[in-house]
């Protein structure tokens, strides 16, 4: 183990190079029997669980006192957290990056109501993750005065049951075993997400007479990737070999790198334009010539026109296919076949609308996407017999912006921000956290299934820090510098996430584009005055946040960060950058507020404007 320096108070330097796994290392503690929160605490070792983020509560103290001293706060090591929300969102970069879940413990009715929020962008964003929650004590007898009362529901599960996988209350440490084995085979299974677990505070600290025997969790796998019947593999191969125009939408696909391998294969034996889409993560090199137009949250006008012209269009577990499709085709009939590859129809439910119109489909296939193209694939090579591309003559991808001369004369917006940072890392691996709305899919270079992990699913706010530190953990060991970059409103809502990072010592450069304002609404109030001819001008009361203005550096400071800014113009943003990146290959945390336009792309606003209108 590595020695950490102490103050003579045997506080840690906060500045000493170490691990999460060098901090917070208990004292031996003797056996005195077993418990049932033990239990538990070994079914989340069994399954490989690396980390639990949280915020400390009564109802599962004895959860806590298990994974102290009966594993000794290693595998899993707990993360402390300042907000629920923070913990969910950790875990939910956690997973954006490895694909696996963590774990998060929220306390009572009140942590889970605080993580609620956090849950529903992880439930959108199709990630995995364990949720250990509790409650009680169930028996009414043994409830302390007051607190327990205000702190136990009969259902606690359903605050959050139309946003997860599963969910369950065991009443015995044999039953919370099954709980377990099943919440981690269900959070991993196509499609994926979290899944919820609430312990009773009366069956945590029952003393065990004997221990259950805990399975194989090996046993308790996920099932292997569904695919299409080979006939259903026969009939797409067959629409795609006959089409002329193609084009593929890579929505949610993995980051295995024999995916993404296999992606480029098939687009190019079709010679079919791909679109990629800001919501999801990286799904194809942006520089390719067969890269059609520049991802964004809202389908762009250029990508439209190219869908429009297509007469076979395979979808990807495209996010929201209905809403794009009517964005290409508006009220005429989509005149291309449709083949659509994904399963998510599986988890959608009458309560949340995160799945969307309904799309035409020629071929519905609920099926995972990558899998399926490993078998398309070869069928589509083999033939060879397929007419000649009808595509027009495409000019190369858009190479991202570059800064120029009179750049240092103008005021920093988001495209200058995104042209200076990539200046910046130059040839470094850079894994792109997250980009805020303002951001354009032509502002960066995408290469590998890590450049990008997209955005947040639910699209609320405050997730940014605590997704960006969870997926700066998992990226740790991979010579990928992770940044985020996101606005000044997600950073203060998730602002204190900042300490978690600092105390376990997770490197992440946040960037935060701050317009000084909800931009996003202040264009809302725009298009109502107008539609209500009314005063345009005062659009921006209740959306400034100035009068003060934030120190968002010394927020950053103030818990241990590195916090640089604010930098207001080209020549302070280069050699602030310079300086942060810095610190990151140091293993700091760093925020740098750079002050930016208030503004979105032009295509970014045409398609906004477009989506609002309809």
């Amino acid at each position: 183990m590595k020695t950490v320096p102490m103050t003579e108070a045997g506080e840690t330097v906060l500045n000493a190079p170490r691990e999460p796994a060098d901090l917070e290392r208990p004292l031996p503690s003797p056996s005195a029997g077993e418990w049932g929160s033990d239990i538990a605490a070994d079914m989340l070792r069994a399954l490989d669980i690396p980390f639990v983020a949280l915020n400390p509560g009564a109802s599962f103290r004895g959860l806590h006192d298990s994974l102290v001293n009966h594993l000794g706060n290693e595998k899993p090591q707990m993360l402390l957290c300042l907000h629920e929300e923070h913990a969910i969102a950790i875990a939910h970069g956690w997973a954006k990056v490895t694909e696996q879940p963590m774990a998060a413990i929220v306390h009572s009715n009140v942590g889970l109501m605080h993580a609620t929020m956090a849950v529903f962008n992880a439930w959108c964003d199709r990630v995995p993750m364990v949720i250990v929650g509790a409650t009680g004590p169930v028996d009414a007898a043994k409830r302390r005065p007051w607190i327990d009362w205000i702190h136990t529901a009969r259902d606690q599960g359903a605050l959050l049951r139309p946003y997860t996988k599963w969910d369950d209350q065991p009443a015995s440490v044999e039953a919370a075993v099954e709980s377990f084995l099943r919440a981690h085979q269900m959070a991993n299974s196509y499609p994926k997400g979290p899944t919820y677990i609430c312990l009773d505070a009366g069956l945590q600290e029952m003393k065990l007479g004997e221990r259950p025997a805990i399975p194989d969790p090996q046993r308790y796998r996920p099932g292997p990737p569904t695919v299409p019947s080979p006939e259903v593999i026969g009939q797409i191969a067959g629409h795609l070999l006959r089409a002329k125009r193609p084009i593929i939408l890579a929505g949610r696909v993995s980051r295995k790198e024999k995916a993404w391998a296999e992606r480029i294969r098939l687009a190019e034996a079709l010679d079919a334009v791909v679109l990629t889409d800001l919501k999801a993560p990286a799904a194809f090199p942006t520089s390719h010539r067969l890269h059609g137009a520049p991802a964004g949250t809202f389908l762009n006008p250029d990508a439209a026109a190219l869908l429009r012209e297509a007469d076979v269009v395979l979808s990807l577990d495209w996010i929201d296919l209905a809403g794009t499709l009517k964005a290409a085709w508006g009220q005429d009939t989509v005149s291309a076949t449709v083949v659509h590859i994904s399963g998510d129809q599986y988890v959608h439910n009458g309560w949340s609308m995160d799945h969307q119109g309904l799309p035409p489909a020629d071929i519905l296939a609920l099926a995972e996407p990558d899998p399926t193209v490993s078998l398309v694939l070869p069928a589509v090579e083999r033939s060879g017999a397929r007419p000649a591309s009808a595509w027009p003559a495409r000019p190369a991808p858009t190479a991202p912006p570059v800064l120029t001369a009179h750049a240092s004369d103008e005021p920093l917006s988001v495209p200058t921000l995104a042209a200076a940072l990539a200046e910046a890392v130059d040839a470094e691996e850079v894994c792109l956290i997250r980009g805020p709305l303002s951001w354009a899919g032509k502002l960066w270079t995408i290469e590998h299934p890590l450049d990008y992990l997209g955005i947040d699913g639910g699209a609320g706010l405050g997730s940014g820090p605590g997704m960006a530190i969870g997926a700066a953990l998992a990226l740790k060991g991979t010579g990928r510098l992770p940044i985020a970059v996101f606005g000044d409103g997600d950073f203060m809502m998730g602002s204190s996430a900042i300490w978690t990072a600092v105390h376990y010592r997770i490197p992440v450069l946040i960037v935060v584009a701050n317009n000084t304002s909800f931009f996003n609404d202040e264009l809302h109030q725009e298009r109502m005055a107008r539609q209500r001819g009314r005063v345009v001008d005062n659009k921006w009361i209740g959306q400034r946040m100035a009068d003060p203005d934030i120190d968002l550096g010394m927020v950053a400071r103030a818990q241990g960060a590195v916090g640089i800014g604010p930098v207001t113009d080209l020549a302070e943003l280069r050699e602030s950058l310079a300086q942060a990146i810095a610190a990151l290959k140091e293993g700091r945390t760093v925020v740098l507020d750079v002050r930016v336009l208030p503004g979105y792309d032009p295509g970014t606003t045409k398609a906004m404007a477009q989506v609002s209108s309809e």
